[in-house]
């Protein structure tokens, strides 16, 4: 239990810049609680004592704003920042060196029973409101961007962005920025076809009003 902790506490000052001192971590960070509760109410739902397990669960979410559910499986090493509107599902699978943002969701895709939710491996950053559903496999050392919505495997040191979320760059294939395209890009892109569009039907117009002219006289 307290390896874990200690590990845990190294991942935040690793991956914050913001961090303080363990100590300081470990009374204000609400992802370090979240974890620590997470551990008992785990322990608790491995020897059945699946009632109590649910109602840390619930409590912990209520003064933590993240939501894990007490059978998911969360190594040593992982870093919840900000971490409110997290959920995390009963079946994923979150390994060491792994670094949620606020929002993320680790969820399913159906009513199956059995694996349904994610595994990340390790190393794996998951940015703000993104989510990662089905039982699927996301390789070590990736990235997936903000608001993404993952619903395929993906090889290791990949980057992912968009929804459905593409693999835009991986280790054998860095990132090419000329594929990101920003939602203001792709805004502009669906105006322009709009107004090209509305100025054939202008056209189109034009002419059967001329040729109606044409007609009458």
């Amino acid at each position: 239990m307290f390896r874990r902790l200690r590990a845990d506490l190294v991942a935040a000052q690793k991956n914050d810049p913001a961090a303080g001192s363990k100590l300081t971590i470990f009374f204000t960070y609400p992802g370090i609680h979240a974890l620590i509760w997470h551990r008992v109410a785990h322990g608790l739902f491995k020897i059945r004592l699946r009632f109590l397990a649910r109602v840390i669960a619930h409590w912990t979410r209520f003064f933590t704003g993240i939501e894990i559910h007490p059978s998911a499986v969360i190594e040593a090493g992982v870093f919840i920042d900000h971490g409110m509107g997290v959920v995390i599902g009963e079946t994923a699978v979150v390994k060491t060196g792994c670094v949620l943002f606020q929002g993320v969701t680790l969820g399913g895709t159906g009513k199956q029973l059995g694996k349904r939710h994610p595994t990340l491996e390790q190393n794996v950053i998951v940015y703000a409101n993104a989510s990662v559903l089905g039982n699927i496999v996301v390789g070590e050392n990736s990235r997936i961007g903000a608001g993404a919505v993952v619903l395929k495997d993906c090889k290791p040191s990949s980057t992912l962005v968009g929804v459905p979320a593409r693999v835009v760059g991986t280790k054998e294939d860095p990132i090419d920025v000329n594929k990101v395209k920003s939602p203001c890009e792709q805004f502009q892109k669906e105006i322009q076809s709009l107004q090209e569009k509305l100025k054939e039907m202008q056209d189109c117009m034009d002419t059967v009003l001329t040729k109606k002219d044409s007609t009458n006289v």
